[in-house]
């Protein structure tokens, strides 16, 4: 059972208000000081189970609404935020952040939505990002830091159960499907599954797998089936907490969960950890190890979250040919780098998107000075081309600098040296003399002059 505090400040001060109560009144109603009110509101003290109840009682709500989000997803992406280069001369420090989220959490929710929608490429969304499902998943995933414990500590003991009756994963799960559940596994032509790639045929009572699928691909399948099938009830928990109110988040959530029971079978989070400090997280050593593709391994390495036992807070970016972002998890760090929605053109790691199992390892350096060791992969999805195109990613893992030292991908590299300077797409990047920039930052007017011509091929006020 999960014994994390309940923080719920801004969901306390908006019942109040929604009462018309002062805070000395709602705290004589709740049988507590003015002063412990006031603490709670701030988010400097948790609501506690006794408390819980009181407000329960004496007010009539959902105790649920006292667990939604945050205004703005909270502190964390708040700051990451803030941390646009735009706001870099507010020096807004974590006690300032705070303590604006628990006096005008209104405010600071009308921020993150007004930011969220303008911050692309400096034009309003076709609609809210709030309404986006996709984006509704992603802040339920970040509000977890992508570590799920439940799910974890279950798909371990199936592991280490499943692990004593076979060698095999594969079998071990075909055999497990077989036996517990009456789903046997089929492995069909492309010409029976022209367009799918894995269907559960609840009538035949068959699993059915395209043969394009290779080895680790047909396991994770198998994987995730199980766990939607044995971890129902984490997953369903999870998914009811979610409160998304929206029928596709929650099916792109459970989709989601089903995926990380998955990795965390395969992967069982005390083994693989083990195994990544040994190795020096050598990504293509664990590939081989636990019979995973490098996607796959990567998801992985961003979820090692357990307390007590955390691995190195690697970031993760899927990258498609327009440099578009389809797969993103900031990890602990928040690097702004993943919250961008440009791609800067002076990163490399684009240059993999049309060469498969190519890999480039390189120091970046983001505007501020953080410095960033980013491991890309050019990687090709399975199954054959859809009018002669076939999906084609780039895999970006990241860390860092600072954290990187034991890196395998390190060896031999002075993380101190020469870094390639870039930012977050050129809306919101301020470096200047930049000679692949293609707009003025946000905000900044153009500077121009019939009489002289600059190397960079942009000059703006501020340079």
């Amino acid at each position: 059972m999960s014994t994390a505090k309940l923080i719920a400040g801004h969901a306390v001060r908006r019942l109040r208000r929604q009462q018309g109560l002062s805070q000395a009144a709602m705290a004589e109603m709740l049988d507590i000081s003015p002063s412990y009110l006031n603490l709670i509101e701030r988010n400097q003290r948790p609501v506690s189970a006794a408390l819980l109840v009181r407000l329960v009682e004496t007010f009539d709500f959902d105790p649920r609404a006292l667990t939604a989000d945050a205004p703005g997803g909270g502190a964390a992406a708040m700051r990451r935020r803030l941390a646009d280069p735009m706001f870099a001369d507010l020096e807004i420090d974590r006690a300032e952040l705070e303590e604006w989220l628990a006096a005008a959490p209104g405010g600071a929710e009308a921020f993150a939505r007004a930011f969220d929608r303008w911050s692309g490429e400096g034009a309003p969304a076709a609609a809210p990002a709030a309404i986006d499902p996709t984006i509704m998943v992603r802040r339920e995933i970040e509000r977890w830091r992508n570590h799920f414990p439940d799910l974890d500590a279950a798909a371990e003991m199936l592991a280490d159960e499943l692990r004593m009756g076979a060698a095999d994963l594969y079998g071990a799960l075909t055999e497990r499907l077989r036996v517990r559940h009456a789903l046997s596994i089929r492995i069909l032509p492309i010409d029976i599954l022209p367009d799918t790639l894995v269907r559960l045929d609840l009538h035949a009572r068959q699993i059915q797998l395209s043969e394009m699928l290779e080895g680790p691909a047909r396991v994770f399948a198998l994987a995730m089936q199980l766990g939607l099938l044995e971890a129902r009830s984490e997953i369903d928990a999870l998914t009811r907490g979610a409160a998304f109110g929206d029928r596709i988040a929650e099916r792109l959530f459970r989709r989601y969960l089903g995926q990380y029971f998955a990795a965390a079978l395969v992967m069982p989070y005390a083994r693989f950890l083990r195994a990544c400090e040994a190795t020096g997280y050598d990504l293509p050593v664990l590939e081989r190890r636990f019979a995973v593709s490098r996607e796959q391994l990567a998801h992985r390495l961003t979820t090692l979250g357990r307390v007590g036992a955390r691995g190195l807070p690697f970031f993760l970016m899927r990258l498609d040919r327009a440099g578009q972002v389809s797969k993103r998890y900031a990890g602990p760090a928040h690097p702004a780098l993943v919250e961008a929605e440009g791609r800067c053109p002076l990163w490399r790691a684009l240059s993999l998107v049309d060469r498969p199992g190519e890999t480039l390892t390189e120091l970046v350096e983001m505007e501020g000075g953080v410095r960033l060791l980013t491991m890309a992969s050019g990687i090709e999805k399975a199954g054959r081309s859809i009018s002669g195109v076939t999906a084609r990613f780039v895999i970006v893992l990241g860390v860092e600098a600072s954290l990187a030292d034991g890196l395998a991908a390190a060896r031999a590299r002075d993380l101190k040296g020469a870094a390639t300077p870039i930012g977050p797409g050129c809306r919101r990047c301020t470096r200047p003399d930049c000679p692949q920039r293609s707009h003025p930052p946000m905000g900044r007017s153009l500077l121009t002059t019939e009489r002289e011509r600059r190397v960079a091929p942009l000059v703006f006020a501020g340079d």
